[in-house]
């Protein structure tokens, strides 16, 4: 077994190492709607499927006492599934608002750090006899289109179940090699393991460099300074944030959400040429560019933190798998089209920066520098955008019906996060915004509906482009 597998990625450490600031916490918190009360003994046993499927979700984290290393991931001991799932019966009002409040207080507590950095709560009492499932997963667990991938290997597809492999036939258990000693993995196995994952990842970007200097040097010489020059630009500091309204940070968080129908947003992205995420990414700006106007104040650009997936089809299910760009956007280009072009344009550079493929080389780089840093990166950043294919098809928990799915995912540091998970024809947006930073969550939901509405009108005009402001 590969001992780098016990530690931490780097990319797990550098959102692990974030926490030392509070305000950089790292928590995701996703919410389902629920047609129904799910039946409690098939909601356990989905869940211990869950984590038999993916072993990290009964490993806590080890700190290196020397701290030489990253932490390391050890079988909890003492695992109680029970601890991790919990039930409660709303109280009146038994309004959504209740659900938004009792994910904007998960977002805000810490994990017990000596367990699994997990917790799954079912909300019952709704009204129309409706409930909500509120799943809280620390980012170093899983990221967003790893937490899917979960979801779609657990959940059912009718409401009476779905047959199962059991994670033994799945695969899974070749993961749960050599977790069960507390004890820590050997440290020069972990040095000896990364300099091997360096020599096998480095060629593709920098060693192929090395033998061209002899073939062509002055191109190599471009090749190896364009590498250089993009991983700084990744890590250089920022000392400001551009807009002059969202400035304050804090550890208080408010949740809001918008439905927004699929059809409709790929429709508005195809007229511009773009991808349905140019077109989420162009909505959430003009509606940055209302908010700021409410303020009586006129940006022309933001800064963003775009999460880009690197995950491929042979990672393992679950785990970290992304990259943060920060990139600067405009809020206005004359005209949502325009906007969604220049927005194509703007990601798709960064989505070929050279030093991509670099990017946990970049975060181990980070991770040996004072944790003040990250902040320094993050906190001046105005917002984060996500975009998270979800299912196509309706999915059951327990015998209820998902009727949406909502993920709010981290600020990193920023005013607020706006996250659109597709969830068959809705487009389920979640926004988890900073208190300090959006004191008015209500103005700034209502003026990203705008956002979005400017953009749907690209599409044709007999599709359904109704965006909702849940309640």
């Amino acid at each position: 077994m590969n001992t780098s597998t016990r530690y931490m990625t780097q990319p797990d450490f550098m959102s692990w190492r974030m926490e030392e600031d509070p305000i950089l916490r790292s928590t995701i918190v996703a919410v389902a709607l629920l047609d129904c009360s799910p039946d409690q003994t098939r909601f356990v046993d989905m869940m211990r499927r869950a984590v038999d499927l993916v072993p990290i979700f009964r490993r806590r984290v080890v700190t290196d006492p020397i701290g030489t290393v990253p932490p390391w991931w050890a079988d909890d001991q003492d695992f109680d599934l029970s601890w991790h799932l919990r039930r409660f019966t709303v109280p009146e009002p038994r309004s959504w608002d209740v659900v938004l409040d009792f994910a904007r207080t998960a977002q805000m507590a810490a994990f017990d750090k000596s367990r699994p950095l997990w917790e799954f709560t079912v909300l019952d009492g709704l009204d129309d006899n409706r409930s909500a499932l509120v799943m809280k997963v620390h980012h170093s667990l899983t990221d967003g289109v790893g937490g899917m991938q979960i979801t779609r290997e657990i959940v059912d597809l009718t409401r009476e179940g779905t047959p199962r492999k059991d994670a033994t036939e799945h695969g899974a258990n070749p993961e749960n090699r050599d977790f069960s000693s507390s004890g820590p993995p050997s440290r020069l196995a972990w040095y000896r393991d990364i300099v091997g994952d360096l020599a096998r990842t480095t060629p593709t970007t920098l060693v192929r460099s090395g033998g061209r200097f002899l073939r062509a040097p002055r191109s190599a010489i471009r090749d190896t300074v364009a590498v250089a020059g993009s991983a700084m630009r990744f890590t250089r500091p920022i000392v400001s944030t551009l807009s002059p309204v969202m400035t304050n940070r804090s550890t208080r968080r408010r949740c809001a959400v918008l439905d927004v129908p699929v059809e409709a947003l790929a429709q508005a992205a195809a007229a511009a040429d773009g991808t349905i995420n140019d077109a989420f990414l162009a909505a959430v700006l003009l509606g940055m560019a209302h908010y700021h106007r409410f303020h009586g104040a006129e940006v022309p650009n933001l800064r963003m933190t775009l999460p880009i997936s690197l995950r491929t089809e042979t990672d393992p299910v679950g785990g970290n798998r992304i990259t943060l760009a920060r990139m600067v956007l405009p809020t206005d280009a004359g005209g949502p089209a325009e906007l969604i072009r220049r927005v194509h344009t703007t990601v798709e550079t960064w989505r070929n920066e050279p030093a991509v493929p670099l990017s946990p080389m970049i975060a181990g780089v980070l991770n040996l520098l004072p944790a003040s840093i990250l902040g320094n990166m993050l906190e001046h950043v105005d917002l984060v955008a996500s975009d998270v294919v979800g299912s196509p098809v309706p999915l059951f928990v327990a015998g209820a019906k998902i009727l949406r799915y909502y993920a709010f995912s981290p600020t990193l540091g920023s005013a607020l996060n706006v996250t659109l998970m597709s969830y068959t024809t809705q487009g389920c947006v979640g926004i988890n915004a900073d208190a300090d930073a959006v004191p008015d969550l209500a103005s700034l939901t209502a003026s990203v509906a705008e956002g979005f509405r400017e953009v749907l009108e690209l599409s044709a005009e007999t599709t359904e482009k109704t965006v909702v402001v849940a309640s």
